[in-house]
């Protein structure tokens, strides 16, 4: 980024009707709250993704997948809500139910009300997997977050990132 002083380097940005407007820059506090934001999910994300490859037989992408069927009825949820819950794209969601499918741990099938719709079924493999690799996940979480966090500190974060994740929900489409 361009020092303060000078800004004409820096791309400019423009209002809702495309008329040039100065951005709010960040003061010296919440630049560095945005970067300890950017260094610690980063960091926490390898160390989850880490630790299910030493202790798991799912990555940490597969396990959230798994998880959230376990929690649907039937275990079993449209693949566009899937991947809108999963904060992730449709198709890398297909990339990974495909790779899952292959090992036995999910299955597609068609939506029976809509038969354009296809919703990803968790199989019986998928959630004894999910089951076996359930206690190391919590135990990793417990120790990477929570254990470190105060129970304030904690309640805190989970508002703060639903309050971000609404916001990014209506202004950047998957």
């Amino acid at each position: 980024m361009a020092s303060s002083t000078d800004r004409s380097t820096e791309p400019s940005v423009s209002d809702a009707v495309g008329d040039p407007v100065e951005p709010r820059w960040l003061d010296e506090d919440q630049q560095r709250s945005w970067r300890q934001y950017l260094e610690g999910t980063a960091r926490f994300v390898e160390a989850l993704g880490h630790d299910h490859d030493v202790h798991s037989a799912v990555s940490l992408g597969e396990y959230e997948l798994l998880v959230r069927l376990s929690e649907s009825p039937g275990r079993s949820v449209r693949m566009s809500v899937l991947a809108d819950g999963l904060a992730q794209s449709r198709s890398r969601v297909t990339h990974t139910v495909h790779r899952m499918e292959r090992r036995g741990l999910v299955r597609r099938t068609a939506d029976a009300d809509d038969r354009r719709g296809v919703h990803c079924v968790m199989t019986q493999q998928g959630y004894d997997l999910l089951v076996a690799s359930a206690p190391a996940h919590v135990a990793a979480v417990r120790r990477l977050m929570v254990d470190v966090l105060t129970p304030e500190q904690l309640r805190v974060l989970g508002e703060s990132m639903a309050a971000i994740s609404e916001v990014c929900k209506h202004d950047h489409v998957l």
